[in-house]
């Protein structure tokens, strides 16, 4: 058992290491306004769609925040500078922003050093792929049911200048307790991952219908039933078997695609849908949710589809 908890330890603590310097290091650039630096890259991207000039403030603001970002929406369609097509295609696009929030706070320092450089990235590049399809659709569906609406909306600028032992602290209070939750649920289930391993326990799953229907282990069953209660406790059972060789790459990346296929529609159910109700209300909001979750879902699905193929 000694052998066992010191193989674990072996395994989690140089990640948690690596996880904690990377949460801190992006916690400073989000505190310092780095994400706004790319405030840039907004007017190219308006200039090939049929979406309104003014919803370029809020797509700027989403980089730091949907939830203010969407706020700004409401309160142009309330002024009639938008319309409701208008309002949901803006909305979904201040939804993409999250998706390098993500990648730099959760998918580069956790994903990565859990998963290895291989299954890690592959991760990554499927979020990435997700947001650019997004992104596609939303400029396309502009194209098609919008007309260039050149409404102006007068808006106020504010800024305050953050010093870099500010942005430390913020890092340190917005990171503690999130660093906290991670090192408890992975030094735990990593632990517990290798005792179970050690015991032989997974060999109990081999009648499992799904492990055999999509050519997995059967001890992927537990990782991935877990990934849909908590991405982080599925990753972090799955980022030993992958160190042990208890699975492969390709297996290891069609769990991932099973289990944020099962995830996404309750994580919308239970995150995403009150907050954008409550924003936008029921009609469009519901629409907003829907929408976004199925668009996600797809890419998935169809990377499932190559995965399987390819095996």
């Amino acid at each position: 058992m000694f052998t066992v908890l010191v193989s674990a330890l072996d395994f989690a603590i140089p990640i948690l290491i690596m996880i904690f310097v990377g949460l801190f290091g992006a916690g400073i650039l989000i505190e310092l306004g780095f994400m706004q630096k790319f405030s840039g890259l907004i007017i190219p991207l308006f200039k090939h769609t049929n979406l309104p000039d003014t919803c370029a403030s809020p797509f700027m603001v989403s980089l730091g925040s949907t939830v203010a970002a969407n706020g700004m929406l409401v309160n142009f369609k309330d002024t009639g500078c938008i319309n409701e097509k208008e309002t949901m295609l803006c909305a979904l696009l201040n939804g993409t922003p999250a998706y390098m929030r993500e990648i730099i706070t959760y998918q580069i320092p956790i994903v990565l050093p859990a998963l290895g450089p291989v299954v890690g990235g592959f991760y990554v590049m499927v979020f990435i792929l997700t947001a650019i399809v997004k992104v596609s659709l939303v400029i396309l569906l502009s194209k098609l049911f919008l007309e260039k609406n050149n409404c102006k909306y007068a808006e106020s600028k504010a800024s305050k200048k953050v010093t870099l032992k500010e942005a430390i602290k913020g890092s340190l209070k917005r990171n503690r307790k999130l660093f906290t939750k991670i090192a408890v649920i992975y030094l735990s289930m990593t632990t517990l991952v290798f005792i179970l391993r050690d015991r032989g326990i997974f060999e109990a799953f081999d009648i499992l219908p799904l492990a055999s229907l999509f050519g997995i282990p059967a001890e992927s069953i537990v990782p991935l039933t877990s990934y849909v209660v908590s991405p982080i406790l599925g990753i972090s059972l799955l980022g030993p078997m992958i160190s042990s060789g208890g699975i492969s790459y390709v297996q290891a990346m069609i769990v991932l695609m099973l289990g944020s296929m099962f995830m996404l529609p309750i994580f919308s159910i239970k995150t995403l849908l009150p907050r954008y109700v409550s924003i936008f209300g029921p009609r469009i909001g519901i629409r907003i949710v829907a929408f976004s979750a199925g668009i996600s879902m797809t890419v998935r699905f169809f990377v499932l589809l190559a995965l399987l193929w390819i095996t």
